[in-house]
């Protein structure tokens, strides 16, 4: 696994998520109205949406399509500096690149490359942050804008699908800079999924194993809470409004987080996690390995993973 020396922390986090809907009112209603995101702004084919405590523009670019999935994952540079320092090691990594763009209206211009699996990642550096007027002013300074009801703090991490999780491994390590923090070994040897970080959060990402057959696939984006009880309110909320609680509230074994997995009207899935207080501070941290047999017991108390988890991916794969 990755030596946790070798980081290069020239990506502070992960900005942004696009996520593509073919039906798009549909899934801006669930996002703004049951999930609690706010829009920040729209232009003629996407919808900008952060939580209450995101300091940037948007960390979910909604965006209208004839398919689902995700567009492109977007993580904010440390510097400018850190930002072409990276695009160089990218540029001689041999993965294939996109180059430059002028961005949208949530940042500047970013670098754009691909993952060996389809899976289109961006960096960049100079950023929209996130202004709060009149009534979405916060009460506190230091927030970033007002809240309601059971509203998620801030995004947390997304899960894509890879037929080969080793080679994206490697693709992350080369190209982000990230490291692996837990892992999944399979009997056979294979490496059947991996939790990354470019900072001190547990994961920004992770990857698991495709077994439906799809190809540059999104498993699901996921946005912290703050408490578990929140979670909780939002399974109510969700079981209110007619939306599809696939599985949870429960607790993962790996990473630990307390979780609830839904499907919003295009069927992509979504996630709210709370990690409680755990961070990875350990500069020789040794990543964990959880074997099959460890995953055949299914989460941390004993919930069996469901089928639909290891094969429902976005978009979903033509018969």
């Amino acid at each position: 696994m990755t030596d946790m020396t070798n980081q290069s922390f020239d990506l502070a986090h992960l900005g942004h998520v696009e996520m593509l809907t073919d039906k798009f009112e549909e899934s801006l209603d669930f996002f703004t109205r049951v999930y609690g995101l706010k829009l920040s702004g729209q232009d003629e084919t996407s919808a900008y949406l952060r939580a209450w405590d995101d300091y940037e523009f948007a960390t979910l670019k909604l965006t209208k399509a004839d398919t689902t999935g995700v567009g492109h994952i977007g993580y904010r540079a440390a510097s400018p500096e850190a930002l072409e320092r990276r695009v160089k090691v990218i540029e001689e990594s041999g993965y294939k690149v996109h180059g430059w763009n002028d961005g949208d209206l949530s940042h500047g211009r970013a670098f754009r490359f691909e993952d060996p699996f389809g899976h289109v990642f961006e960096i960049y550096y100079d950023t929209v942050w996130f202004e709060a007027k009149g009534d979405d002013v916060a009460a506190l300074k230091n927030t970033a804008s007002a809240f309601e009801g059971a509203a998620p703090r801030r995004v947390d991490h997304l899960n894509l699908l890879s037929s080969d999780v080793t080679e994206f491994k490697r693709f992350m390590e080369t190209c982000l800079g990230s490291r692996v923090t837990e892992y999944i070994e399979l009997d056979n040897g294979r490496i059947g999924g991996c939790w990354f970080t470019v900072n001190n959060k547990t994961y920004d990402l992770a990857c698991t194993e495709e077994q439906g057959g799809g190809n540059a696939r999104l498993h699901h984006v996921t946005y912290a809470t703050d408490q578990r009880e929140d979670i909780l309110r939002a399974a109510d909320i969700f079981l209110q409004n007619g939306v599809h609680i696939e599985t949870g509230p429960h607790k993962h074994a790996i990473q630990g987080t307390f979780f609830l997995y839904v499907w919003e009207p295009a069927g992509n899935r979504v996630e709210l996690a709370n990690a409680g207080a755990r961070l990875i501070m350990a500069p020789d941290w040794k990543p964990i390995k959880w074997t099959q047999a460890d995953r055949m017991k299914g989460q941390a108390w004993g919930l069996k993973t469901i089928e639909s988890f290891h094969t429902h991916g976005t978009p979903p794969v033509k018969k």
